[in-house]
Order: structure tokens, then C-alpha cells, then sequence
């Protein structure tokens, strides 16, 4: 019987080798094999990259050194990214938790009873002192999971510790592209905060001037209003930019999640925010693998489909050991000694036949789950598609737009010199130049804007092609959808193999 008890956990490992979960198969990508094309992506959507943007670090992406300290800091700093982080602690736990229910609990006891019967319940006709004494190991209410049903709930459990693994990569992504959205803002509206004190300088020249040839009778008083008004409006544009860069400042400190030194703040918009000055997307198939978004909804996929698993194994017969060998005695001295090993096994089946309808209803339950969960997982890659061909879209023709918009500037800055020569030899009224000078002024801001669509683009291509959040060997596992998962299985679980499949 001894024997009989110390292999009974080997059986039920043995047992518990399968679960009746459908056999998973990954939905087919509802998106076409290609990206669009069309005049607004031009050739860039064909070209295959020499490195995929998800394998690239962005400490490579991103070379503006004031700007990779700050996404250092916001990696270190941000809420958001810590809470993330934690949540894969907690399901890592939960994981380690349902999984410790493949196998047997043994405890270790030691009770003492001290007990008076009267001399009606002692069966003597006289009052009896009871004393009893135990100590030993037991196994308390262990499943053999013949069926699979805590398998499944492990497997469903890996499997949302999995997703969070990949959610906290979909937050590091994010914040790195935030963080350099932020920055970039920053810089524009600096920008244009001193482009409009400039122009204020500039202006009050001019008014000052007109002021000057109108006390002197020479100017009218038109003339020195319609100045008064050019003035007037760069004082508006000054007050409104300055209240944006506090803004901004402010958007950049939370984002960080620490106040940000005064040395890392730009002043003006840059050039070489990155090194990669003509991002491809690559195939389709291979953009969407690498996207950490995909990955979490397939996941949950995975575990919505094990749960059914669970749901299918409460249909039959639940088989529950309690046993327990020791020691027991009615005197603490002789607990040990020879003729008082005492043992106990104690099996229950529990066979469910009238529930009902719970268990049927639970299994459509879990059925709808996976439904759901399809849809969300679809859903994410055509969200997916659709980013990356916006991205690529506005990056196919954001040249061109800021080609233009520079020749623009030019030629009203041409416009607006002649302009204020024809009014100061009398030609001209100086409502020509007061108009080429709002030309050009706005075409400046436009300007800027331009560039700051540039940059940010180049964030968002960062950020849709799945980033570089991750370290090359898991990037290049991530296009077979296994490798991260067994880094992860080989931490956690060291040999079970059933659970890498």
C-alpha cells in the first residue's frame, strides 16, 4: 500500500498528458497580400528594406542625442511602462499558481485531540479521558487531471502571462515614439515662438519708422494703423506660442515622468532626428508578425481556445485523491514507536449528471470567447494594415509637400523685399507690403509645419512597423510566432514540453 501511495503522483503526471482543447490554427489575415499603391505611395511600399525597422534598436533609430536621453529617462521613469512591467509579475505569479495544480500538494501535520466522553458515550458506564496524537505527510484534494482540465487552465493562464509580455513591448514602443512626438512638438513651437518675436522685432522697425513719416505729414494715418495691426498680430502669436511651449513642456515631463533638465530641451526642430532616411515596410505577413499588438491578440486567441479545453473536460467524471501516512498514538511518548504508523487513502469520482445546463452553458461561454477573441485578433491586424499604409501614404508625398511649401517661402520672401522697396520709393501703398508680410509669415509657419510632419512620420514609422523594442534574437523569432514564447517556457518551466507546443 506504501508503494501504491508514493506512485500515485506519478500517475496522474502520466495521466494528465493531454487536454481536449481544439487544435489551434491561426486565423487567416483578413488583409491583402500587398500594400496598396497608388500616386501617394510611389515606390516606397515595394521596396524590400535591407533591416527591418522592429530589428533595429532605437538607440540606432533615433540619433538626436538630446532626444535618446530623453527616451532613456522615460524608459527608466514612465508610469505607464512600470505598470506594465508589474502586470507581467502578476500574471507570471497567477501562471506559476494554476500551474503548481498539475501536481501533487503534499503537507506536513500534527494535530493533538484531548477529548472527555461521559459515561453515557463511553460505552464502559464511566466518564473516559481520550487523548490522541498524529503526525505525518499528506496529499489534501489532488485532481487527476485524466481529462486535461487543469492543463487547459495552465495552458489559458501561460498564455495571458504571454500576452502581457507582449503588451508591455506595445507600451515601450508607444512611449518611445510619444516621447519623440512630444520633443518634436516642442521644437516646432519654439520655432515658432521665435520666428514670431522676429517678426515682432521686424514689425515694430517698420511701425516705429511709419510713425516717424506720419508726424513729419508725410505718411497717412492708414498707413501707420495698417502697421499698428502687423505689430498687434506677431504680440498674439508671441502670447499663444509661449502658452504651447509651456504646454508642451509640461506633456514632455509627464511623459518622461520626471521633470526634464533644461540641457535636453530642443530650441529649434532638427534635421537628423534618425539615420534612416528611406523606411520600407517590407511584406505585409512579415510588418504584421513583428507588431507586439498582433502578437498579445493572438495570446489571448491562444488562451480563449484552451479555455474551451477546461470547459469540455467538466463534462466527465473529476477524480480527487486525499491520502496521508504518519504516526499516531493515544500517549506523546509513544508516537514513534512501532505499531503506530497509521495511513489513509481516500479517492473520490465525482460524475456530473444533472448541472442544469451550467456546464453545457459554460462550454458555449467559452466557445463565444474564442469567437471574440478572433474578431479582436483580426481586428488588430487590419488596424494594423491600415496604420502602416496611412503612415506610408503621408511619408510618399510629405516631400514633395515640403519641396514645395520651401519654394513658397522663397518667392514670398522675394515678394515681400520688392514689395517694401516699391513702397519706400512711393510706388506702392503699404498695403502691399502688408499683405506680401502676411504671406509670408504664414508661409513660414506652414513651413515649419511641414517639417514637423516630416519628423513625426518617421516617429510613426517607427512605432507602426513594431519598433525596436526588442533584442534581435527575439525579433527574428517573432516572424515564426515561437521563439519568444519557448524563452519564455524554458524559464518558467524547464522540461515541459508540452506546454512549448
Amino acid at each position: 500500500m506504501n508503494r501504491i501511495l508514493l506512485l500515485l503522483p506519478v500517475l496522474a503526471i502520466s495521466l494528465a498528458g493531454c487536454t481536449m482543447a481544439p487544435k489551434y490554427s491561426r486565423p487567416e489575415a483578413p488583409v491583402p497580400n500587398a500594400w496598396p499603391k497608388g500616386p501617394a505611395y510611389k515606390e516606397v511600399m515595394g521596396v524590400a528594406p535591407a533591416k527591418a525597422v522592429a530589428e533595429i534598436p532605437w538607440q540606432e533609430f533615433f540619433v538626436d542625442p538630446r532626444l535618446r536621453k530623453l527616451i532613456a529617462l522615460a524608459l527608466t521613469n514612465n508610469r505607464d511602462l512600470r505598470v506594465a512591467a508589474l502586470n507581467i509579475e502578476r500574471t507570471r505569479a497567477l501562471y506559476q499558481i494554476q500551474r503548481s495544480d498539475l501536481l501533487p500538494k503534499v503537507d506536513a501535520t500534527a494535530a493533538a485531540t484531548l477529548q472527555r466522553l461521559s459515561e453515557d458515550f463511553s460505552g464502559t458506564g464511566l466518564p473516559m479521558n481520550i487523548h490522541q496524537h498524529t503526525v505525518g505527510l499528506g496529499i489534501s484534494s489532488y485532481e487527476l487531471d485524466l481529462f486535461g482540465r487543469v492543463r487547459s487552465l495552465k495552458d489559458q493562464a501561460l498564455e495571458h502571462y504571454l500576452a502581457t509580455g507582449q503588451a508591455r513591448r506595445s507600451v515601450q514602443i508607444s512611449l518611445v515614439a510619444e516621447v519623440a512626438a512630444t520633443y518634436l512638438r516642442l521644437a516646432a513651437d519654439r520655432e515658432r515662438l521665435q520666428l514670431a518675436k522676429e517678426t515682432l522685432t521686424s514689425q515694430q522697425s517698420s511701425y516705429q519708422l511709419i510713425r516717424s513719416r506720419f508726424e513729419a505729414g508725410i505718411s497717412s494715418a492708414l498707413v501707420l494703423h495698417q502697421a499698428q495691426t502687423s505689430v498687434d498680430t506677431a504680440r498674439v502669436d508671441i502670447a499663444r506660442y509661449t502658452t504651447f511651449t509651456a504646454q508642451d513642456e509640461n506633456a514632455l515631463n509627464l511623459v518622461v515622468g520626471s521633470p526634464v533638465p533644461a540641457e535636453l530641451l530642443p530650441s529649434a526642430l532638427s534635421g537628423t532626428l534618425t539615420a534612416l532616411k528611406d523606411p520600407a515596410p517590407g511584406l505585409p505577413s512579415e510588418v504584421l508578425l513583428s507588431r507586439p499588438d498582433i502578437l498579445q491578440a493572438e495570446n489571448l486567441l491562444k488562451g480563449a481556445n484552451a479555455n474551451i479545453g477546461a470547459a469540455r473536460a467538466a463534462f466527465f467524471p473529476r477524480i480527487t485523491l486525499v491520502s496521508s501516512v504518519g504516526f499516531g498514538s493515544d500517549d506523546l511518548a509513544g508516537l514513534f514507536t512501532s505499531g503506530s504508523f497509521v495511513w489513509k487513502f481516500a479517492p473520490q469520482i465525482s460524475l456530473p449528471i444533472f448541472s442544469g445546463g451550467s456546464n453545457r452553458a459554460n462550454l458555449k461561454v467559452a466557445e463565444v470567447d474564442r469567437d471574440i477573441a478572433i474578431a479582436h485578433y483580426e481586428k488588430a491586424i487590419q488596424t494594423a494594415f491600415r496604420e502602416v499604409a496611412d503612415a506610408f501614404a503621408q511619408r510618399g508625398t510629405i516631400d514633395d509637400e515640403l519641396s514645395a511649401q520651401q519654394s513658397l517661402t522663397d518667392a514670398l520672401a522675394e515678394s515681400y523685399r520688392l514689395s517694401q522697396a516699391r513702397y519706400e520709393k512711393g510706388v506702392d501703398s503699404y498695403l502691399n507690403v502688408l499683405d506680401s508680410q502676411r504671406s509670408l509669415y504664414g508661409a513660414q509657419q506652414n513651413l515649419i509645419n511641414a517639417r514637423l510632419v516630416r519628423l513625426l512620420n518617421l516617429a510613426t514609422i517607427y512605432k507602426v512597423l513594431g519598433g525596436g523594442a526588442v533584442a534581435s534574437a527575439e525579433a527574428g523569432s517573432a516572424k515564426n510566432g515561437t521563439g519568444h514564447d519557448r524563452i519564455i517556457l524554458t524559464n518558467l518551466q524547464g522540461n515541459d514540453t508540452h506546454a512549448q507546443n
